[in-house]
C-alpha cells in the first residue's frame, strides 16, 4: 500500500512540475501581452473548464501532462481565432510580432521553471530534511544486497566487457552466501563469535577468517537465524581504492588477500545518521551539488544511444541494466520504492535531478523542443541583422513547414524511444529491492 501511494505520489509530483513547465510560458507570455487563450492540465477529454479574462482553464482526463496555448508563435499559424474569426498569426498580440528576446524568456520559462524546482527542492534537502553522512557508511548494518553463487580466487578482467570477471560455479568455490542461502535484505549479525557493526568490520573478520568454517549468524525479518559457512581465499580490491577506477585501471598494488562472503553490500541511505546544513550553508551545497548534477545530466545524455541495446536485451528477458534510461513510468516506481524505503533524501534527490533533465533536454535547439524555437528566432534575427549590415533586402521568417520533416524526426526518435523505456519499465522494471 505504502509503495502505490508512494508512486501516485511521485507521479503526482512529476505532473505538477509538468503544469509548472506551462505556467511558466502562460505567465511570461501574458506578462509581456501576448494572447494567450487556453491553460489545461492533462489531455483528451475534458473533465471541467471555466473561462476568466478571456482565457480557458480546465482540466482533463489523462493525466500525461499540460499544454497552454500562445496565439500566433509563428508567422505559419492557421488556427481560428474563435473571438476574430482569423488566422491567430494576424492577431495583432501574435507572439511572433514581439522581440526576439521578448519570445526567448517566453520560450525558456519552461526550462526555467524545471530549474528553479530543482534547485528549491535541493536547498529544501540540504537545508532541513538533510542528507545521509557517507562518512558512516562503516557504522551502518552489514544489509545483505545481491548474492553471487561463487568466489573468484583471483581478480581478473573481462576483456570484451571492461569489467571485473565474474567467477565460474563451475570450477570456483562456492560463495558462503550461497552455503548459507542468504537472501536480499538479511543482515549479518555476527561471523566467528565476533559481532559485525558496519562493512569495514566485516571485511576485517573475513580476512582473519580465511581457510576456516565459521558460524554466521544473521537477521532475516524479525527471526535470527545461524549456519556454518567455509571462508575461501580470494583476490579482492582493498579499502579506499577510488570507486571511479575501472576494471583494467586496477593495479596488483589496488588488490589483497582476504575472504569474501559473496554478497553486495546493501547500503541504504535510510540507514545512515542526516547532515542538516542550515539555509545558509544549504544554499552552498545546493549550488555545488546542481553543478555535479549538470555535469551528470550531459553525460547521461552522451550515454544514451550506447545504452539502447540493452533495452532490448531487457524488454526480451535479460536482467535489466540498472544504467538503462528510465520514462517516467520507471520514474515514477522508483520513487514509489524509495517513498516506501522513508528515503526521503534520495526521493527529493531524484525529484530535483528529474527536473534538470526536462529543463535542460526542452532547451535542445531542435523542433519541437522550446530550444528548437529559441534557435530559429535567434537565427532569424541574425540573418536580418546581416542582411541589413550588406544593404539586402530582410529574408524575412522561417517557414517552419520546410522544416516539418526534421521536426517529424525528431518526433519519431523520441516516440520509439519513449515506447522502449515505458516497456521496459514494465515488463522489466528497475528496483532498488
Amino acid at each position: 500500500m505504502t509503495f502505490a501511494l508512494g508512486i501516485v505520489v511521485f507521479a503526482l509530483g512529476i505532473l505538477i512540475a509538468v503544469a509548472l513547465h506551462e505556467a511558466g510560458h502562460f505567465w511570461s507570455a501574458r506578462w509581456f501581452g501576448m494572447k494567450a487563450t487556453r491553460y489545461f492540465i492533462g489531455f483528451g477529454p475534458t473533465i471541467f473548464a471555466f473561462k476568466r479574462k478571456g482565457v480557458e482553464y480546465g482540466l482533463k482526463a489523462l493525466p500525461f501532462g499540460a499544454f497552454v496555448k500562445i496565439v500566433g508563435m509563428t508567422p505559419n499559424e492557421e488556427d481560428i481565432d474563435p473571438e476574430t474569426g482569423r488566422p491567430g498569426s494576424e492577431d495583432p498580440k501574435a507572439m511572433w510580432r514581439y522581440p526576439v528576446w521578448k519570445r526567448t524568456i517566453v520560450m525558456a520559462a519552461g526550462s526555467i521553471t524545471h530549474f528553479a524546482l530543482a534547485l528549491a527542492t535541493l536547498w529544501v534537502l540540504f537545508s532541513f530534511v538533510g542528507v545521509p553522512d557517507t562518512s558512516k557508511a562503516n557504522q551502518v548494518p552489514v544489509r545483505v544486497g545481491w548474492i553471487s553463487q561463487c568466489v573468484s580466487p583471483t581478480f581478473q578482467v573481462d576483456q570484451q566487457a571492461k569489467t571485473q570477471k565474474a567467477c565460474d560455479p563451475a570450477t570456483d568455490p562456492k560463495s558462503p552466501a550461497a552455503q548459507l542461502a542468504l537472501q536480499p535484505g538479511d543482515i549479518i549479525l555476527s561471523i566467528d563469535g565476533h559481532a559485525i557493526g558496519g562493512n569495514q568490520a566485516l571485511r576485517d573478520e573475513l580476512k582473519n577468517d580465511v581457510g576456516k568454517t565459521v558460524k554466521v549468524e544473521y537477521k532475516r525479518g524479525e527471526q535470527t537465524l545461524s549456519g556454518d559457512a567455509f571462508i575461501p581465499e580470494a583476490q579482492r580490491l582493498k579499502t579506499g581504492i577510488d570507486p571511479s577506477k575501472t576494471a583494467e585501471q586496477i593495479t596488483p598494488d589496488d588488490l589483497e588477500r582476504g575472504g569474501m562472503l559473496g554478497i553486495n553490500v546493501d547500503i541504504r541511505y535510510s540507514d545512515l545518521p542526516l547532515l542538516r546544513y542550515g539555509p545558509l550553508d544549504g544554499a552552498g551545497q545546493t549550488t555545488s551539488f546542481t553543478a555535479t548534477l549538470v555535469e551528470r545530466t550531459f553525460e547521461s545524455f552522451k550515454a544514451i544511444p550506447g545504452r539502447i541495446p540493452n533495452l532490448f536485451k531487457a524488454i526480451l528477458g535479460e536482467p535489466r541494466d540498472p544504467n538503462t534510461p528510465v520514462s517516467v513510468v520507471g520514474a515514477s516506481r522508483i520513487g514509489g520504492e524509495l517513498f516506501e524505503l522513508g528515503d526521503w533524501a534520495s526521493l527529493l534527490s531524484l525529484f530535483a535531478t528529474l527536473n534538470l533533465f526536462f529543463g535542460i533536454f526542452n532547451l535542445f535547439p531542435l523542433l519541437p523542443m522550446d530550444g528548437g524555437h529559441i534557435a530559429i528566432a535567434w537565427f532569424e534575427r541574425v540573418r536580418s541583422f546581416i542582411a541589413a549590415r550588406l544593404g539586402r533586402p530582410d529574408p524575412g521568417r522561417v517557414d517552419y513547414y520546410k522544416l516539418a520533416p526534421i521536426t517529424l524526426a525528431v518526433i519519431g526518435v523520441l516516440g520509439v524511444f519513449v515506447l522502449l523505456t515505458v516497456t521496459a519499465d514494465f515488463v522489466n522494471p528497475i528496483t532498488l529491492k
